[in-house]
């Protein structure tokens, strides 16, 4: 079959083909793919489909195939997902946490970024000036008036410093 006959022979069975998968598998998405992959196949080997002389049957059954592959491999991952037991349920964040976040999101979307850029994601004063744009004295300052801020937010005593301060670390 030379690239034309294919050409043709693809145009006027594709068509007829995909509507017979869809019978079969219900999801015409899934009766275009597997009709196309057939085809596809088909390609390769177009030189001997007209030996055959069934070209189309070929096809079909070729798709057929395929598409029973494909539902066997999705039951398959259906059992599998079945017998896998559910995860147990991760706390949700602790009040320290929640307080924390509240308290971030007081604070102006620069200040916050840069807090959360160097403490959060532990990137240094250059690398925060680097990806927010900003000079690296300007990171400094909104890093100061950040932390001032969140302390003032946390209702943080003087006296009693935080972890996160002392380390230099949030959360």
């Amino acid at each position: 079959m030379t690239e034309e006959e294919f050409d043709a022979f693809y145009a006027a069975a594709f068509p007829r083909l995909t509507g017979q998968l869809y019978a079969f598998t219900g999801d015409l998405g899934e009766a275009q793919d597997v009709v196309q992959e057939a085809f596809v196949r088909a390609w390769d080997r177009r030189r001997r489909l007209l030996a055959d002389e069934a070209p189309e049957a070929w096809i079909r059954t070729v798709a057929m195939r395929l598409a029973v592959s494909r539902w066997r491999r999705a039951r398959r991952w259906l059992e599998l997902v079945r017998r896998t037991p559910p995860q147990e349920t991760t706390p949700g964040p602790g009040p320290d946490r929640t307080a924390l976040v509240t308290a971030l999101r007081q604070l102006p979307e620069q200040q916050r970024m840069a807090i959360v850029l160097h403490h959060l994601c532990d990137l240094s004063v250059e690398r925060v000036a680097s990806e927010t744009g900003a000079p690296v004295g300007t990171v400094k300052a909104r890093l100061s008036r950040g932390r001032a801020a969140l302390a003032r937010h946390l209702a943080v005593d003087e006296a009693e410093e935080p972890a996160w301060r002392e380390s230099g670390r949030v959360g």
